[in-house]
């Protein structure tokens, strides 16, 4: 048995709600698993998120006596501070203990929907369509630490990109697509995802889970799984596999499962070294 703690960070204006199904799992295994909470941090910085975790992770080290490795599985803006956290504030030291970590839906190289909340042009429209569903009703982005913090050009991405991610851990990326082209799959764009190109354009692709595209997602040398596997599962509940439900999604857990019980799983690909899909 597997007895690894596995801490869950959830993403941005979210909550450990959202990990119900997958602690469920987790817990039948045996496997303890820890929810980290910053949603009373949604005025704070992405750096501000990092701190809080790692003092997060200590205390429950000392409440638990676990001195060993953890496992962390991340949803979206939650992978960008986790990663601040293991390869800015700890990438030298290396005091964090950690086998695997598990991005779903990860802004790696910054988030396009961040982007695109600020871009004069097409902002304002985004956000009055997604005002009641992703964002608040009146939302501004530039009063949002995190969302200036997702932003490609941030310092905090530019941070992420000179460190590099760490050789003793294994990073594993969890992306959905709509390979079926259901507009079911986020029908507020159409079941398509917004991208914001290496040029300064904008681009809408099926590549992507509505939120996050994979050129958000791409981190060379970690592994990835493009989901769902089989695209018949996207005519009977596209919207399961969209931006807001990966947490929760069935073959997602099931992926997450075979990571932290079998940490040699290999997973369906890795991404290239090299600029592909990354920003400048």
């Amino acid at each position: 048995m597997n007895n690894c703690p596995v801490v869950l960070v959830h993403g941005w204006k979210s909550h450990p709600g959202v990990w119900k199904r997958l602690a469920l799992r987790l817990e039948e295994r045996g496997i303890p698993a820890w929810k980290f909470d910053h949603s009373g941090m949604r005025d704070e910085s992405a750096p501000a998120v990092a701190a809080a975790l790692q003092g997060y992770i200590r205390t429950m080290r000392e409440e638990s006596d676990h001195a060993g490795a953890i496992d962390i599985v991340c949803h979206s803006m939650g992978t960008l501070a986790t990663r601040y956290l293991l390869e800015v504030m700890d990438g030298s030291a290396r005091t964090e203990r950690v086998r695997n970590l598990i991005g779903i839906g990860p802004p790696n190289n910054g988030s396009s929907m961040a982007e695109l909340f600020n871009d004069p042009v097409h902002g304002p429209g985004i956000r009055r369509l997604l005002a009641g569903t992703f964002v608040p009703h009146g939302y501004r982005p530039a009063e949002d630490a995190i969302v200036q913090d997702l932003r490609p050009g941030s310092r905090v991405v530019a941070a992420l990109r000179a460190a590099g991610i760490r050789d003793d851990i294994r990073y594993r990326v969890i992306m959905s697509a709509n390979h079926a082209a259901a507009s079911g799959f986020f029908p507020l764009f159409e079941g398509k995802t917004w991208v914001f190109a290496s040029d300064g354009t904008w681009e809408t692709t099926y590549a992507g889970d509505g939120i996050i595209p994979h050129a958000d997602s791409y981190l060379p040398g970690a592994g990835y799984d493009i989901l769902p596997l089989d695209p018949v599962l996207l005519h009977r509940e596209p919207d399961t596999y969209c931006h807001l439900r990966l947490p929760g999604n069935p073959e997602v857990i099931e992926r997450i499962l075979e990571y932290v019980t079998n940490p040699a799983t290999r997973p369906s690909g890795f991404f290239p070294e090299g600029e592909e899909g990354t920003r400048k």
